[in-house]
């Protein structure tokens, strides 16, 4: 048992090990958030609320069908049902109904309605991939922030690595009579305003971890954590892409404009379904009843002892003779109901007809709902026109943004070329006593901020070129770093 419950605890410490050692990808990060993030559960359930008024459409076209039924009992002087006569007694009485309805002509309301339910259904898989869209480009930002702010904690940690190296090579030019003892004092305080600057960066990182696991839902703060890799700046082969080309391909693959072409499509649809008031309405029915009695009833039958009697029927005028004949001695008994499947057979019915319904006024709504139905019309056209626009705003914005953070980051890139040229020589210079340590650290500190500057301007790089690809039209699936 000891030996059971040790590999047990073994396995549960492996997994707990195993969970927090975990390190997430952008692709993991993306897939798990179009799992699990609420925005997108309740596009879902608009996708399926939308499947089910498609199937309430289409049910307004098919046949009704509804069966009823009563059980009642009455005392005293009441209406018999079957004889419709009163009588004084007490009895149950039950009725069953089945009715069929169909509408067969509503000016033609319930097609458009089918229509409308297709199209809605359209709209809400439409809104449904702008949402996954969003969340994955706003995941995909997040990301990223993890990583600027874990590349430039790395670039102080590693000025501060050299700068502890030049403190101690300073203390012993200092003891050896070559430097004066302010550049010690100097490269300290430099050396401490970079620990203030990791401090710095740790809290920036460990914000936007939190941030990042907020936007997965996930609550494990202290152990999740990113993939650290090498990530290489992706060739920018769609900044070769004439602009309009992208315009263009954007209109056809973002679902800005075609949610705002499936909403002015359900506008023209109310308006078709309002003008439908005006036409009649046609309806054909079949309804079938039937009931029974639960009271006792009566037959007759002849009496076994003495089966037939005489009884006068007429007198002859002229001798006064009475007119006899024999007839069977008939006779009532009490006996109970009549059985029930017999009475429903018995007492059965069926009605069939049409019904004509004719608007001919009802207060200005029918008219009223087909003027609100094109001042709608005009609105999601209008929608339409501006959602074009700031489509093709936003890609040209997102064009320009991704060519200026090219060359931002090229650049940026030069700049710490430079810097670092500039650092060694000053380097050299404070190695043999021709510059003073404030100068040194001051060309430290260029080359620090230049490398920051690069760092920013390289994920800036990647994630404007990503939103650049999504317009043009990449899946998010396929969005790579």
């Amino acid at each position: 048992m000891k030996i059971k419950i040790a590999i047990v605890v073994a396995v549960l410490l492996g997994v707990n090990v195993q969970a927090q050692s975990k390190r997430w990808t952008l692709k993991e990060c993306i897939e798990y958030a179009l799992e699990n993030n609420i925005t997108i559960k309740q596009s879902e359930l608009n996708v399926e609320e939308a499947e089910i008024g498609k199937l309430d459409a289409i049910g307004g076209v098919l046949p009704s069908l509804n069966l009823s039924g009563s059980n009642s009992w009455s005392s005293g002087l009441s209406q018999n049902p079957v004889t419709n006569t009163n009588e004084t007694l007490t009895f149950r009485n039950s009725s069953y109904q089945a009715n069929i309805g169909l509408t067969i002509f509503d000016g033609l309301r319930n097609i458009r309605r089918i229509q409308r339910a297709k199209i809605n259904q359209l709209l809400s898989q439409y809104n449904l991939g702008k949402s996954k869209d969003d969340i994955a480009l706003n995941v995909a930002n997040a990301y990223l922030q993890v990583l600027v702010n874990k590349e430039s904690l790395k670039v102080v940690e590693a000025q501060h690595e050299i700068t502890e190296k030049q403190l101690k090579r300073t203390q012993d030019l200092v003891e050896a009579g070559v430097l004066p003892q302010g550049d010690v004092l100097e490269i300290k305080a430099t050396s401490a305003d970079e620990i203030t600057r990791i401090v710095r960066a740790e809290n920036a990182i460990q914000i936007a971890r939190i941030n990042l696991a907020q936007m997965l839902l996930i609550k494990d703060y202290e152990s999740f954590d990113i993939e650290e890799r090498e990530y290489i700046v992706p060739v920018a082969t769609i900044l070769e892409t004439p602009v309009e080309r992208i315009i263009a391909q954007a209109r056809e693959a973002r679902y800005e404009v075609q949610i705002a072409e499936q909403n002015q499509q359900i506008a023209e649809k109310d308006l078709e379904i309002a003008r439908g008031a005006y036409y009649p309405t046609l309806s054909a029915f079949v309804n079938y009843n039937t009931r029974e009695l639960g009271n006792n009833t009566f037959e007759s039958f002849v009496d076994p002892d003495n089966p037939f009697v005489n009884e006068q029927i007429g007198v002859v005028e002229s001798t006064g003779e009475s007119v006899i004949r024999t007839v069977p001695n008939v006779l009532a008994r009490e006996v109970g109901p009549t059985p029930f499947f017999e009475q429903l057979y018995q007492n059965d019915g069926l009605s069939y007809g049409f019904s004509l319904n004719i608007p001919v006024f009802n207060g200005f709504s029918t008219r009223n709902n087909v003027k609100r139905s094109k001042v709608q019309i005009k609105r999601t056209e209008y929608q339409l026109e501006q959602a074009k626009l700031n489509l093709d705003s936003n890609v040209y914005q997102a064009y320009l943004d991704a060519k200026g953070s090219a060359e931002a980051y090229q650049a940026a890139e030069v700049a710490v070329e430079a810097q670092e040229q500039a650092y060694a020589y000053a380097k050299d210079r404070y190695d043999i006593g021709m510059t003073n340590a404030f100068d040194f650290s001051q060309s430290k500190f260029r080359l620090e901020n230049a490398q920051s500057t690069a760092v920013q301007a390289k994920f800036d790089y990647i994630f404007k070129l990503k939103v650049l690809e999504l317009y043009f039209g990449i899946k998010v699936a396929d969005i790579k770093l």
